[in-house]
């Protein structure tokens, strides 16, 4: 996690990058079977409350 960090404070990275979901909360659960499962070619899911 640091280094992951460390690269988006030098720019090396944007955290959007990982992004791969973007959810309502009330796909929660969805968001959390497909990111589980690595369905869908998942790395990160962002809920929108």
């Amino acid at each position: 996690m640091d280094k992951l960090l460390g690269w988006i404070t030098e720019g090396k990275l944007r955290a959007d990058d990982i992004v791969t979901h973007r959810l309502p909360l009330a796909e929660t659960a969805r968001g959390y079977d497909i990111f589980n499962a690595k369905k869908e070619g998942c790395v990160k899911v962002v809920l929108k409350p």
